[in-house]
């Protein structure tokens, strides 16, 4: 099999990368806007070459796009243009703007949307791990619009790469990824500012901190590039995951102001009741 890969960073740098070591994919080219980050990706030897879109897409029977969620539509449609019989994949993080976008293009059903839910708070060629996705779920949406065996080979691919898979119409899963990944985001920007604004009148705050806070803003690391097109994206459902966090977070300074702390214990109980769901 031969791929291409659109978008040289963590998540597309990675999956090649997987690809190759699980025997899947026998030659990569690379497509990247960046020049650097072409050389680079040769240079660690998850491509064996990079060209220009177009000469890529000729050259390859699997596609897959990689890149900031407000490009990929507009990719995808340009890379259908080109293609005759070859598969096209995304790997972002919203799913329903993008379909929209490309759903009356005439070669629809050799695209199928896919989101592997992985990945970690670097960028780049040089972030492109082994072992990203074991175990992992992936979420494939709208997949009865793609062309059955198109889709079939996207399915085993997942498979060999170890991981679970998941189906999904797109706005379920835009709702569903606001919950779980898009709010957890926000949560640790905001802390790193908030922690950040404290720490310009005692600069020692940091001797402090232990692994749960840099745990909890890990997450703050995550490229502006790629996270602020995927909030653009997903603002409605964003907006009311939102409004619902910060109405527990009033929950909680209320219980302080007026010394509630049965009410406090109460609220923390429950958020331990996510131990039964994440071991």
């Amino acid at each position: 099999m031969r791929v291409a890969v659109i978008g040289l960073g963590l998540i597309g740098g990675s999956m090649v990368k997987t690809l190759r070591e699980i025997g899947f994919a026998d030659q990569v080219i690379g497509v990247d806007q960046s020049k650097a980050h072409q050389e680079l990706a040769i240079d660690l030897g998850f491509v064996d070459e990079c060209m220009s879109l177009e000469s890529a897409v000729k050259n390859v029977e699997l596609i897959i796009v990689a890149t900031p969620v407000d490009t990929i539509s507009s990719i995808v449609a340009s890379v259908l243009d080109l293609v005759e019989d070859q598969i096209v994949i995304d790997v972002g993080s919203t799913k329903a703007e993008i379909i929209e976008q490309i759903s009356t293009h005439p070669k629809r059903a050799s695209y199928v949307a896919t989101h592997p839910m992985a990945g970690t708070e670097y960028s780049g060629p040089h972030a492109a791990i082994s072992g990203l996705f074991t175990n992992k779920f992936v979420v494939i949406c709208n997949h009865q619009d793609s062309d059955p065996g198109k889709f079939e080979l996207v399915r085993s691919m997942y498979e060999q790469m170890g991981m679970k898979l998941l189906f999904q119409e797109a706005e379920a899963h835009d709702t569903h990824v606001a919950y779980v990944s898009h709010i957890s985001h926000i949560s640790s920007f905001a802390l790193a500012i908030t922690v950040l604004n404290k720490e310009e009148d005692e600069d020692r705050i940091f001797e402090l901190a232990s692994t749960g806070f840099s745990s909890t803003v890990r997450l703050a690391k995550s490229s502006p590039a790629t996270w602020v097109p995927i909030f653009e994206q997903n603002r409605d459902n964003v907006l009311e995951v939102l409004d619902e966090h910060i109405s527990v977070l009033s929950d909680f300074r209320s219980s302080l102001i007026n010394k509630n702390y049965k009410k406090f214990h109460d609220m923390v109980c429950e958020a331990n009741k996510i131990k039964k769901i994440l071991k």
